[in-house]
């Protein structure tokens, strides 16, 4: 087996992986507010029925965080295989390591991010960093408040400390 085609086994097992991780999510019965009300309707099928205009909403989040998942999973994958090359340059493989290093604080810091905000109330958040730039999209009807934009700012501020941030709300 060469080295393209064990690349291309170990993108196809990463994309089987989260294939199966969302399939387990999205299979599970939905709990919206943990009880029954007696109407003989469990609450996975009162949530399906009153919000199918939040499913488009609902699902671009679902989307976007697996497409970005499923992206920087590759690119990890690709740069593990760069940097346990034998016949890449040294300063080459020092040069992945780091983008390596940088990719996998952001991933980590982007879920911290979106666990912390939601945590703080907001419905579903989605954030993506990018060099020295967080991009933070929020669920919600309305404008964001300037405390809220505060709130959003500072827990990025906090957690990766990147100054800048853009923050969008998506509807």
């Amino acid at each position: 087996m060469n080295k393209k085609q064990g690349i291309i086994i170990a993108t196809l097992l990463v994309l089987i992986v989260c294939a199966g991780v969302l399939a387990t999510k999205l299979n599970n019965p939905l709990y919206v507010n943990g009880d029954d009300s007696g109407s003989g309707k469990s609450s996975a099928v009162s949530f399906n029925n009153s919000s199918q205009k939040n499913n488009k909403t609902s699902s671009f989040f679902e989307e976007t965080r697996l497409d970005r998942d499923q992206k920087n999973a590759q690119t990890l994958q690709t740069l593990k295989n760069f940097i346990d090359d034998k016949n890449v340059s040294k300063e080459n493989r020092d040069e992945a390591s780091k983008k390596y290093t940088d990719l996998a604080m952001n991933t980590n810091y982007e879920s911290k991010i979106e666990t912390t905000l939601k945590s703080k109330g907001y419905e579903d958040v989605i954030c993506s960093i990018e060099d020295s730039k967080a991009r933070v999209i929020v669920k919600g009807k309305d404008k964001l408040t300037d405390k809220d934009t505060r709130e959003i700012k500072n827990v990025v501020v906090g957690i990766a400390k990147i100054q800048d941030v853009e923050i969008e709300v998506k509807q």
